[in-house]
């Protein structure tokens, strides 16, 4: 029987993705699932849907760092944001391919998330990403001259393409046998998936969405 893959789409920038890494590894070890690390570019989405990013929208901003807060406390362990939000993660993102840290991907995306949602770290920055790895006992160095190859930047290119024909439009999203749950509110909905116990009334959902609609809002250019 096939192995069967749980594959997590995630940018740095978000902290609802740190919060789900958080829990994955526990989440497939005991599920017998293979964690598939899948770095995406999260503002490529968001211009693909036409969406807005927590962080542009003021109230929203001021929400999101009251939810952090509280979760980490909740949780039992230590909320210190980026130095910076929002942050260019483009090379965070690239060090965490597959074709850049190879089997040692778990550790690099676990201490880049690490660093920059308890520490504080600037993860726009190449010399505190650089750190951050050496303290891996990775030679930083290297993997960060990698990330600079155009071949490396087009696959992280491929893979943010290839995540919205999948119909990932935020992060974190998880797929599971072509099953996509997104957010971190979603372990409760993959254990019944996974358990073969998915409460989803499929006849149900397609009914609804081939209701017409009654109106459409228009979008407003600030």
């Amino acid at each position: 029987m096939q192995a069967r893959t749980l594959d997590f789409y995630f940018d740095y920038l978000s902290p609802y993705a740190y919060f789900s890494w958080r829990k994955l590894a526990g989440f497939c070890k005991e599920h017998q699932l293979t964690l598939n690390p899948q770095p995406v570019v999260f503002g490529k989405l968001l211009d693909h849907w036409g969406q807005l990013g927590p962080a542009e929208i003021p109230p929203k901003r001021e929400w999101l760092a009251k939810f952090c807060n509280r979760y980490a406390t909740l949780n039992g362990f230590e909320m210190n944001p980026p130095k910076y939000h929002p942050f260019n993660s483009l090379t965070a993102l690239r060090l965490s391919l597959m074709e850049v840290c190879g089997e040692h991907q778990y550790e690099v995306v676990s201490a880049i998330f690490d660093a920059g949602w308890t520490q504080g770290k600037d993860l726009g920055d190449a010399n505190e990403l650089i750190s951050i790895i050496n303290n891996l006992g990775l030679n930083g160095s290297e993997l960060y001259e990698k990330t600079q190859d155009t071949n490396i930047k087009n696959i992280l290119k491929s893979n943010t393409a290839k995540a919205i024909e999948a119909g990932v439009f935020g992060v974190p999203t998880m797929i599971i046998d072509g099953q996509l749950f997104w957010g971190n509110d979603q372990f409760e909905h993959m254990d019944l998936y996974v358990s073969g116990k998915d409460p989803l009334e499929v006849e149900k959902v397609e009914h609804s969405l081939k209701n017409k609609r009654a109106i459409d809002r228009k979008t407003v250019q600030h």
